[in-house]
């Protein structure tokens, strides 16, 4: 496998449709759900089971990948599913209709991206370093839709959103076609079992830490672009700050190998969910003033950024062999489904009666409870593994 040619391109585009169709849903799922007159509490509930279905998404498509010598076919079915699911929210607007659609679309939309993760670091194989130059497009798909559809929201209004993220689902799974896992080797059964490894302490913490972290964001999510509407930005102007997070976001994926040829995995992981706490506390308290939404929206390359890089591959360096599919499935499930559930929950239920600075002080002191965590636990003392870790980060 290492030998073999990496398709680069066809890898990066996969990712630059599916984080295009997450920058057309996320920062306008709110807004839209708003103007046809659903309430904080119904906008929380519908962001908490899109995040909830990667519970058990991930870890499904997972079990049944272990069958599969290609798992690219598994993950077309996944997109032309969700695709098709997500279609019936252009002809339904009650709100249980709409709890059940979004269901089945992000059950399987969910399902397969840590499929294709793996698959990506499969073909990596040794060449790890080049993970981040092909999940960066991704990002660029999350620039060029948030901009491309808030500035279109602006001009024919939100009615015509579902059609947008309907076109970039069926670009998914267009781009998947593209792709195959031909000539895959199965791991040897034998090693470490997946009880084994959750066993140990570190790999305990670090769960915690990305529960917590996931947990965080819930408020950002579900309600960053109401708080915005409410403090009279437009469409295109709410999508603008969106997409200066993940400018910001690009960059540390462009820079952050450098780095890791300076800094401990360790130290990053923390300065990530240091800044994190920063970021929260902005947005709570200083949300009025457009240079702090600026400086909040930068931070997004440490809360997500940084944060996500020292994590796949934590997980990619705790998860070797069989149980690389399960790792990265663990990691979603955990981390963005009952990480960004419980965030989703917890923020909706908030909103209208404690308001936007309590509900974003309460993401902070959630990334606090995360920092205290990953300073005591996470890779603590463990020179020889820390070691390890940020040379495979760094140079495979």
């Amino acid at each position: 496998m290492a030998n073999q040619k990496l398709p680069y391109w066809r890898l990066s585009g996969f990712y630059f449709f599916y984080f295009a169709s997450l920058g057309a849903l996320t920062p306008y799922l709110g807004l839209y759900l708003n103007s046809i007159g659903y309430m904080a509490v119904q906008v929380g509930l519908v962001f908490a089971v899109m995040q909830g279905t990667k519970l058990v998404s991930p870890s499904i498509l997972a079990w049944i990948s272990s069958g599969f010598n290609d798992r690219m076919r598994l993950i077309q079915l996944a997109s032309f599913v969700s695709a098709a699911a997500y279609t019936c929210v252009l002809f339904e607007q009650e709100f249980v209709a709409i709890l059940l659609i979004f269901f089945v679309f992000s059950f399987f939309w969910n399902a397969m991206l840590p499929q294709f993760e793996a698959v990506t670091l499969t073909k990596l194989a040794q060449r790890t370093n080049l993970y981040s130059g092909i999940r960066l497009w991704g990002s660029v798909g999350f620039v060029v839709t948030v901009l491309g559809v808030g500035y279109v929201l602006t001009v024919i209004g939100l009615d015509e959103w579902p059609l947008l993220v309907s076109l970039c689902l069926v670009m998914i799974f267009l781009s998947s076609l593209l792709l195959s896992e031909k000539g895959r080797k199965k791991h040897p059964t034998k090693g470490p079992t997946i009880y084994s490894i959750l066993s140990k302490k570190a790999i305990v913490a670090f769960f915690m830490v990305v529960f917590l972290m996931q947990a965080s964001h819930g408020a950002y999510y579900a309600f960053f672009s109401i708080l915005l509407d409410k403090l009279d930005y437009n469409e295109t102007e709410i999508g603008l700050l969106w997409s200066l997070g993940v400018f910001a976001e690009i960059a540390i994926f462009i820079i952050i190998q450098k780095l890791f040829h300076h800094l401990q995995l360790r130290f990053v992981l923390l300065l990530s969910i240091f800044l994190t706490i920063i970021r929260w506390l902005i947005i709570a308290w200083l949300a009025e003033s457009l240079v702090a939404l600026l400086v909040a929206q930068l931070l997004h390359a440490a809360s997500f950024g940084s944060f996500h890089v020292v994590c796949i591959q934590l997980t990619h360096h705790y998860f070797k062999g069989a149980a690389q599919d399960k790792g990265q499935a663990l990691y979603t499930s955990i981390g963005y489904g009952a990480g960004g559930m419980f965030g989703g929950l917890l923020a909706g239920f908030l909103w209208d009666g404690f308001g936007s600075q309590w509900v974003f002080t309460m993401a902070s002191f959630l990334s606090a409870i995360a920092f205290f965590i990953a300073w005591n636990w996470v890779e603590r003392g463990n020179s020889e593994d820390l070691a390890a870790t940020g040379e495979g980060i760094s140079s495979v």
